[in-house]
């Protein structure tokens, strides 16, 4: 007994079984696929929905506690405030300093009073 011959290609199925594809229906006949976009289509520009109500972040506090590492936390404010803080007790300072600083911060403070 002899093997077949091996396609070069392991994996692959040798070329005899494949088939032929086969042809597209016509344009005019049933089943053929409809053309779409010869036709404009109007559309409503609606006005963003996500304009916003004039406020924006000033301060951030970012904190970083992966267990069973050093839990860290840094405070940044726009009126120039970057503090960092490393250890379970100092990052918890830090946070407690932070929500100090909203009440004492002078942007907030002008913004606040803009609204009032």
């Amino acid at each position: 007994m002899s093997t077949p011959p091996r396609s070069p290609l392991e994996g692959h199925p040798p070329t005899s079984r494949l088939r032929l594809a086969e042809p597209a229906p016509a344009a005019s006949g049933r089943g053929a696929p409809k053309v779409v976009g010869r036709k404009a289509v109007p559309t409503a520009v609606r006005p963003d929905q996500q304009t916003g109500d004039g406020r924006y972040p000033i301060a951030w506090l970012t904190i970083t506690a992966p267990r069973g590492a050093t839990p860290t936390a840094t405070s940044i404010c726009q009126c120039g405030r970057n503090l960092f803080a490393a250890g379970h007790h100092k990052a918890l300072a830090l946070i407690a300093d932070h929500t100090d600083h909203k009440t004492r911060c002078p942007l907030r403070a002008d913004q606040e009073g803009a609204a009032a």
